[in-house]
């Protein structure tokens, strides 16, 4: 399994490539606020445990591996986000606290909460009553 920085690298090359078509060196320096020369040993890394394939001074892509995880990793972020929204969260804080906790949870815990989303989203009366709740608590 990936290290949480691991994750955070293939996630971003992931996202690079889906919307870009291409992920460069600086592009996920740019978006992780860290320099070049890291993100090029952790490339190496990433291509020493199979999860992109490199070549130097050409360029990388994700390897089946790197995007079937980056496809999963994406998705957790993006679900835990949902969670926040749905369990009332401030948007402003949404980002950060998924940042926060996504590397901490099991995949496990992820399922669970993609059940539990799903049951809240499927039914706009179980929204309605769960934002009443919060309202109610909010106002105390």
């Amino acid at each position: 399994m990936p290290t949480p920085s691991m994750e955070d690298y293939i996630e971003q090359i992931y996202i690079l490539i889906e919307t870009k078509g291409y992920a460069r060196v600086s592009d996920i320096a740019e978006e992780l606020e860290v320099h070049p020369s890291s993100v090029t040993k952790m490339v190496q890394k990433l291509d020493k445990d199979d999860y992109v394939n490199y070549e130097k001074y050409r360029g990388f892509v994700l390897s089946p591996k790197g995007k079937k995880i980056g496809e999963r990793l994406l998705y957790r972020h993006d679900l835990l986000e949902q969670f926040l929204e749905v369990i009332g969260v401030d948007k402003e804080n949404i980002y950060n606290d998924v940042e926060g906790i996504e590397h901490h949870l099991s995949w496990n815990s992820i399922d669970r909460i993609g059940d539990l989303v799903t049951y809240f989203k499927e039914d706009k009366e179980r929204l309605n009553n769960l934002k009443k709740i919060q309202d109610i608590t909010k106002s105390k």
